[in-house]
């Protein structure tokens, strides 16, 4: 067997890892390169395997940063299965078609403002691009063994988002391999936990929050302070939020927000026909988180759902108070970035910031308390109060990666730390190793490992 790492190692985006097992070759997870521009050219460039030699994907969740990259892969002559949970097939048909719809736009509105380097910038794939993924989608059951044809393939929870998953691939004598994907909370508000990992020799596991714990700050009491400090000054609060898991997890907190009393109600707004298309899903598949069918119902209407261009630009025309939740969460493109520049030059308004914000990204540079923020090719002033809620993350901190990979029923043999910054991986590395004495390494990029 043999691992190679093509992707998400010394970065949190990007994941593309290689496996030869038997005779067999799998690609797990084929997602974008995300942040810094270094990082995003990536995407331009050709992947290390001829798409066409292989015989099937694996995702484990739908985020792009896992699945962005499947067009260019079917563009390019891949024709084989991609194997994944069925809300991970509803969700990666949602997002890709947005992704390549919005990189249209993107290429339109930088030729149009003259501010791209490029005569005629391109997207790197359309939306008919993306929607060309769809037919090679196979949804595949949780905690089931799945044939591949010699390879044999196994799902289980993940937690982090509706769907996703860890799978586990095996192959007669060929050592077992689990790949963690994103890993859960065990206390998130909306997605149960992990399942503890199944019995593997060789563990390729994210470290995004190495090094990192999250506060035990209570996530709805934290928004209720933020929320009530905007309504006081009659302001607006905008929510960068990614249109899968946090858009929801956002709409629940605020839910229990209003029921609690903990700040007045006002009218809320999510802006983004993506996140309308995803919190449907809540609804057709409640086995994956944690509300029954009349709490989904009654969480999800407290937003006016907005869908056309036109009521996007007529929210920014409205006066506080209310909420505005749109995409994306690192503020790299979407319907947040127009609310940004209407109300960001305002002392009255808010932005909060609820997730991991990559380096490069809009949302990193108002983390660093930046004063001003790039916006399609003008620069807008940031006088609204930036705030920040780490308490929603999706992902496992530290404590709770230890924690995970120690539940194994035996140790593995070995463990790839990738989807992590260069300190985050090795601060993971340095804890799994004084913690539990295992055999630990940093993935490298592009690095061909032999598992014997």
């Amino acid at each position: 067997m043999r691992l190679s790492f093509l992707g998400a190692a010394g970065t949190v985006t990007g994941s593309r890892h290689l496996v030869d097992i038997g005779t067999k070759r799998i690609l797990v997870d084929c997602g974008l390169f995300q942040g810094l521009k270094a990082l995003r050219l990536r995407n331009r460039e050709p992947l290390a395997v001829d798409p066409s030699e292989l015989d099937a994907v694996v995702l484990t969740h739908a985020h792009l940063d896992h699945t962005g990259y499947l067009p260019v892969l079917v563009k390019e002559g891949f024709k084989g299965p991609i194997h994944c949970t069925e809300p991970t097939k509803g969700l990666t048909e949602i997002l890709l078609a947005d992704s390549g719809r919005l990189q249209e736009e993107d290429a339109r509105y930088a030729k149009k403002k003259g501010y791209s380097r490029h005569a005629d910038p391109r997207p790197l794939y359309t939306e008919r691009e993306a929607r060309a993924v769809e037919p090679y989608l196979r949804p595949q059951p949780m905690d089931t063994d799945v044939d591949l044809g010699g390879v044999t393939l196994r799902f289980a929870t993940a937690g982090h988002i509706l769907g996703a998953a860890s799978p586990l691939l095996s192959a007669g004598g060929e050592p077992r391999i689990l790949f963690s994907g994103d890993l859960g909370r065990p206390h998130d508000l909306l997605i149960p936990p992990p399942a503890p990992p199944a019995p593997a020799d060789f563990v390729v596991m994210e470290s995004t929050y190495g090094g990192r714990e999250h506060p035990t700050v209570d996530p709805v009491e934290a928004l209720g302070l933020v929320l009530r400090r905007s309504i006081r000054r009659g302001g607006v609060l905008m929510i960068p939020a990614f249109a899968v898991g946090r858009a929801q997890l956002m709409l629940l907190a605020l839910w229990r927000v209003f029921e609690s009393g903990a700040a007045a109600r006002v009218p809320v707004f999510l802006n983004s026909p993506m996140a309308i298309d995803v919190t449907e899903l809540y609804h057709e598949h409640p086995a994956f988180h944690r509300l029954d069918p009349t709490s989904t119902s009654a969480v999800f209407s407290i937003a006016k759902y907005t869908r056309t261009v036109e009521e996007s630009k007529a929210l920014n025309r409205r006066r506080g108070p209310m909420v505005l939740i749109a995409g994306a969460g690192m503020l790299t493109g979407g319907r947040i970035l127009h609310h940004l520049r209407a109300f960001a030059p305002d002392r009255r308004n808010t932005v909060l910031l609820t997730g991991y914000q990559a380096a490069g990204t809009r949302g990193a540079d108002l983390l660093a308390g930046k004063p001003n923020v790039r916006i399609h090719g003008g620069t807008v002033p940031v006088r609204a109060e930036v705030s920040v809620m780490h308490g929603l993350s999706a992902h496992a901190d530290e404590s709770e990666l230890i924690d995970w990979i120690a539940s194994a029923p035996k140790p593995p043999r070995r463990v790839f730390l990738v989807h992590g910054e260069p300190r985050e991986s090795d601060a993971l590395r340095k804890g799994m190793e004084e913690r539990l004495g295992l055999q630990v390494t940093v993935a490298q990029d592009g690095r061909w490992v032999h598992l014997d």
